[in-house]
């Protein structure tokens, strides 16, 4: 614990004094206009008063403004005083200073730069602390990787995730798959959106965990692009059949006929770089006819582990040539399984996954499997979510840190009016 000179607190005073530097303007501005007023007359200071105040009620935007101010500076205020009653302080006996904040829906986030001898890490340890003495649900810190100096600290004060978020495509229905989809929210609050443009996605996580959900904004987003083609493999046969009539193949827990259906997805692969090669082209574009073509494997373990060998082995090697050479073709994979092991899912085929998403798994390695080998011993493992929590899972993007978010939930009578809505559309497009 940093031992602070009774010198070494005119900084904070300092920071003090400068939260309070709205109120102070204000208290000061009114005690001039008082002043001045004074000197018209005895009547004057009411009719500085009054005017000020019907001003004031005149215009609700510069009131609602202030308003919004004087919060902000009051939390920045708290932010700044737990800094220095928890010890957080540099070589100097500075706090970390408060560069510029934004409202969350759960609570605040906040650019902060660090004193001389504090670090992102040494920050990071006090989190609990910070919590603690603020009152509020969590504290988080995070690194900027442009600039060791400043960090960002999130101030989270109530949870973000309900017991069922609703879908938006219940209301917006209208969705484009060369666009970021919405697939869910994150812990701040804030909307999570994947580009699937180019990339795939694996999903794993314990029965009951929300997989399914998951799953179903992918397709529902897919089956309500008209333009979109569609491929479904369902190994237990039910998850997926709603949307049976707007895919262009339907397989069940049948390993033959999925094989089957990905050599002929292999075929118009190749037959798309040859199109590409011929038009001196590099990989398809929105403007391109052919579409995206999406295709969902639920039930991994079946298609991967059931059957005969050479079956197995030959549908494999095929997905494994759809992942890795599918992107710029626009074949997007989205793979599910229950049962994350690194028997169902090697680390050859994962790691060709640009997305992976761990909801709740009954072991550490289990949520490695998912997301990588490492990931659980640095504290994000998607054995630590709460089971009542069904949809949330632990996503990683492409290089970046695992992030807790909730998918939304779409129910049975939503994924059926969603899928004659998206048979309808697709109807109309081909007349």
């Amino acid at each position: 614990m940093p031992n602070v000179a009774s010198a070494q607190r005119r900084p904070w005073m300092a920071q003090a004094i400068w939260g309070w530097r709205l109120e102070f303007a204000l208290g000061a501005g009114t005690f001039v206009a008082l002043m001045i007023s004074t000197a018209l007359g005895s009547l004057g200071p009411l009719l500085v008063l009054g005017g000020l105040i019907i001003a004031n009620q005149m215009n609700p935007e510069l009131r609602r403004h202030l308003q919004k101010l004087m919060k902000t500076n009051r939390e920045q205020r708290w932010l700044q005083a737990a800094f220095w009653h928890c010890a957080v302080v540099g070589r100097t006996g500075r706090t970390p200073k408060v560069v510029r904040s934004a409202r969350l829906p759960v609570g605040h986030k906040y650019l902060v730069a660090l004193p001389i001898g504090l670090h992102c890490e040494a920050l990071k340890d006090t989190c609990a602390e910070l919590a603690a003495a603020m009152g509020v649900r969590e504290v988080r810190v995070k690194a900027i990787p442009q600039n060791a100096r400043y960090v960002e600290v999130i101030v989270i004060r109530s949870s973000a995730f309900p017991t069922k978020l609703a879908s938006p495509l219940i209301t917006h229905r209208d969705v484009s798959l060369w666009e970021p989809i919405h697939f869910g929210v994150g812990e701040d609050g804030l909307v999570v959106r994947l580009n699937l443009v180019e990339r795939n996605l694996l999903i794993g996580g314990e029965p009951g965990a929300g997989k399914s959900v998951a799953l179903s904004t992918i397709v529902a987003c897919a089956a309500l692009d008209p333009s979109a083609h569609l491929t479904l493999l369902d190994g237990k046969h039910v998850e997926l059949a709603p949307w049976a009539k707007v895919a262009d193949r339907f397989v069940g827990p049948n390993q033959t006929d999925a094989v089957n259906a990905l050599e002929e997805l292999r075929d118009i692969m190749d037959f798309r770089y040859a199109t590409l090669a011929a038009t001196k082209k590099r990989k398809i574009s929105r403007d391109d006819p052919e579409g995206l073509h999406v295709v969902v494997i639920d039930e991994l373990a079946f298609y991967l582990r059931g059957g005969q060998k050479a079956t197995r082995d030959n549908f494999s090697e095929l997905l494994r040539d759809l992942v890795s050479r599918g992107r710029a073709a626009g074949i997007i994979v989205v793979a599910a399984t229950q049962k994350p092991s690194h028997e169902v899912v090697p680390t050859w085929i994962r790691d060709l996954f640009a997305f992976r998403l761990a909801m709740r798994c009954t072991s550490s390695d289990a949520s490695d499997t998912i997301l990588g080998q490492g990931w659980a011993s640095q504290g994000f493992s998607a054995a630590n979510i709460d089971p009542a929590q069904r949809g949330v899972g632990l996503l990683l993007a492409e290089g970046g840190m695992p992030t807790r978010i909730m998918t939304p939930f779409l129910s049975d009578d939503d994924i059926d009016v969603l899928a004659d809505h998206a048979e309808s559309v697709r109807t109309a497009r081909e007349r």
